[in-house]
């Protein structure tokens, strides 16, 4: 026979079941963010995964505090050392990512673009 407490137990239940179905979708967002994060970036993400830190009252882009989701990642920039990443999620809108201080690649920054022609070169090539 089904009782009130009965009832009481299969609906906190299925609240915990929608809870952690909802949490699943924003985890699924939060992974599609930091993916096209890190291609902007030009930093290579460790492992593809992102993972559950905490729930936190955050400060959102209007200076409103908001219960959010924080999940972190790792990532490289050189191959040589791993570096920690924070995504803050304001349910399904991603919000703020951070990264914790890393080097950059000097070499790349160095080069020049392939379609600069140095000075010098051209003066000679014209006499």
């Amino acid at each position: 026979m089904l009782t009130l407490e009965n009832l009481f137990i299969f609906m906190l239940l299925g609240g915990v079941a929608a809870w952690l179905w909802h949490s699943h979708g924003i985890r699924e967002r939060a992974l599609a963010a930091v993916r096209q994060y890190c291609k902007r970036q030009d930093i290579e993400w460790l492992d593809e995964n992102v993972a559950f830190r905490r729930l936190a009252l955050v400060h959102d882009r209007k200076g409103r505090r908001r219960l959010a989701r924080l999940y972190g990642f790792e990532f490289t920039v050189t191959g040589e050392r791993r570096h920690q990443g924070c995504i803050t999620m304001f349910g399904p809108h991603p919000g703020h990512i951070e990264l914790e201080a890393h080097p950059f690649d000097a070499e790349a920054e160095a080069e020049p673009p392939a379609n600069v022609i140095q000075l010098d070169e051209w003066r000679r090539s014209r006499d």
